[in-house]
């Protein structure tokens, strides 16, 4: 979380009217604001600011949002909460899969939106209880204080929502997981029913954790019921 006093959250939205709503609501509950009207600019303002989430819109005037995610991508891990009026499987899973860490569909109550705000900023943040634990599964290695991720050594980067649903992994090796479970620890409460969110942050994690991409070694499908993460050699 950057240095000042309350986390800053970016707002990407090309009408003022839906901007004003979400600052006021925001800022009532302690939170500090910044807007964009569009892609360009947000991205503008995430390389001369600290900003530790955002809010953005997929229908933007200049870009596809699923772009400026993309792009956001290449060089900053910063939480990003889709509001969309896309309700479509495809749209979110598109996104998801392109690197956001939550969607919320267009219209939706402030406490909903709040809620998912808390989450993702916890799983970008430190837990004052995490100092010095280190979780390690093979060649896999988790440091929980510094949030970091290696393999043979080597770093792995991972978005927030990423590394959060592996240390859920590591943190219960050999266990049978739900995905209603994985779903609730990783997303939040509010949520269990969405398997389409885990099964595609599932396969981007498979893709950086194994080393052979067709044979999982660690992360293990238990059809119809959820994953198992295996710390041991087979």
């Amino acid at each position: 979380m950057s240095a000042h006093s309350h986390p800053k959250i970016l707002i990407v939205d090309d009408e003022p009217a839906i901007r004003r709503a979400v600052r006021t609501n925001l800022v009532g509950h302690g939170y500090a604001v910044e807007e964009a009207e569009n892609g360009r600019a947000a991205v503008e303002m995430l390389l001369s600011s600290n900003v530790d989430l955002i809010l953005l819109d997929l229908g933007l005037p200049d870009a596809e949002g699923l772009e400026v995610i993309r792009e956001i991508r290449t060089y900053a891990q910063t939480p990003i909460v889709v509001l969309s009026v896309r309700d479509a499987e495809r749209d979110k899973v598109a996104a998801l899969d392109g690197g956001a860490d939550d969607y919320l569909t267009k219209p939706f109550g402030a406490n909903e939106l709040l809620a998912r705000i808390r989450v993702a900023l916890r799983h970008a943040g430190r837990g004052p209880d995490s100092l010095g634990v280190v979780l390690t599964a093979g060649d896999l290695s988790l440091d929980v204080d510094k949030r970091r991720v290696t393999r043979a050594g080597r770093e792995i980067h991972m978005t927030p929502t990423e590394y959060e649903l592996l240390n859920v992994f590591m943190s219960h090796p050999g266990k049978v997981l739900t995905d209603r479970m994985l779903l609730r620890a990783v997303w939040g409460p509010s949520y269990g029913a969405e398997a389409h969110y885990l099964h595609v942050y599932v396969a981007r994690l498979r893709k950086k954790i194994e080393r052979d991409g067709q044979q999982a070694r660690y992360v293990k499908t238990e059809p119809g019921v959820g994953y198992r993460f295996m710390a041991d050699e087979p």
